[in-house]
């Protein structure tokens, strides 16, 4: 018994549309949250392969909350419908959690990018998502004030 298709199908799922659509909110953003986290440790070592603790802070500079909420709302108006709906799921979506030094606004809005980048995953969109998560650049040390 192999586990060839197994590891094939983790690495490179690929649920059609209505399957993705059918997933909670929060679910997309769990799988989206480990998949921006792996594809900018990835970046990192392709391009410095460098000393891990800076490649850890660079990495924690762009994924957060505050990064991904700056990204979320420079894209909304980019979206083709059925992204904007994933989007609005994933910003609607309640969570028990209360996110710490960071406004609920912001957290929303980094829910609703992970949750798309999950879709987009899942549904093996992998160049649309390498497109989105391109743009994350570390939020400015000023506007973590303002929220």
């Amino acid at each position: 018994m192999t586990n060839t298709d197994t590891r094939t199908d983790l690495f490179s799922p690929k649920l059609d549309i209505n399957e993705a659509s059918q997933l909670p909110a929060l679910t997309l953003a769990y799988v989206g949250d480990t998949i921006c986290d792996l594809f900018v440790r990835t970046r990192l070592v392709l391009s410095q392969n460098g000393d891990v603790g800076s490649m850890h802070r660079q990495s924690s500079a762009l994924v957060n909350a505050k990064s991904q909420a700056v990204l979320a709302r420079d894209l909304m108006d980019e979206l083709d419908g059925l992204e904007k709906d994933v989007f609005m799921r994933g910003r609607n979506a309640k969570s028990n959690t209360v996110p710490k030094n960071m406004s609920i606004a912001d957290y929303h809005h980094a829910t609703a990018l992970e949750a798309l980048i999950g879709f987009l995953y899942l549904t093996g969109q992998l160049t649309r998502a390498e497109e989105i998560l391109q743009r994350l650049e570390p939020a400015e040390k000023d506007e973590e004030a303002g929220g």
